[in-house]
């Protein structure tokens, strides 16, 4: 896989968003294994730019190192300082439900109300709370209070 080529622009602003991450991957003295190149490419899905640190004096090496990462996880090369190395991929478009004004789904509770009787079972109703409701500890239904909304703001919205 090419690697992503950016501008000196989108590199310059990449490097100011990862000056304050610290290091998720660490490369140590046997180099770049497959599990360093597995772990490399899951903190890429989770974060998008990420620094490595590696653990070898051979500068040579660790520009090596950046490179075939680089081509391996299809990602960009962003810097390259002393030790640490810098990736940055795109991460995907996360696919979303179209936001409706449902609220939460419903959820059954179940609810166990004691005898007053010594020695009776506790008899064991299941409820129905919609995501605007809450239980209260007698086995209460509450719904959620609406708050007053002011008369000076102009909600148009």
């Amino acid at each position: 896989m090419p690697q992503i080529l950016l501008t000196i622009a989108q590199r310059k602003e990449q490097r100011a968003l990862a000056h304050h991450l610290n290091p998720v991957v660490h490369i140590g003295n046997e180099g770049l294994t497959p599990a360093v190149v597995k772990e490399a490419h899951a903190a890429l899905n989770a974060h998008g730019l990420i620094k490595i640190r590696v653990f070898s004096d051979d500068r040579a090496a660790r520009e090596t190192m950046l490179t075939s990462l680089a081509d391996q996880l299809d990602a960009a090369p962003i810097q390259h300082i002393g030790k640490l190395l810098v990736l940055w991929r795109p991460q995907p478009e996360k696919v979303t439900a179209p936001d409706d004004d449902r609220g939460a789904a419903p959820k059954d509770v179940k609810v166990l109300k004691f005898s007053k009787r010594s020695g009776g079972k506790p008899e064991v109703k299941v409820m129905r709370v919609l995501g605007n409701e809450r239980m209260t500890a007698g086995g209460l239904v509450k719904r959620a209070k609406t708050f007053q909304k002011s008369t000076k703001k102009n909600y148009s919205a």
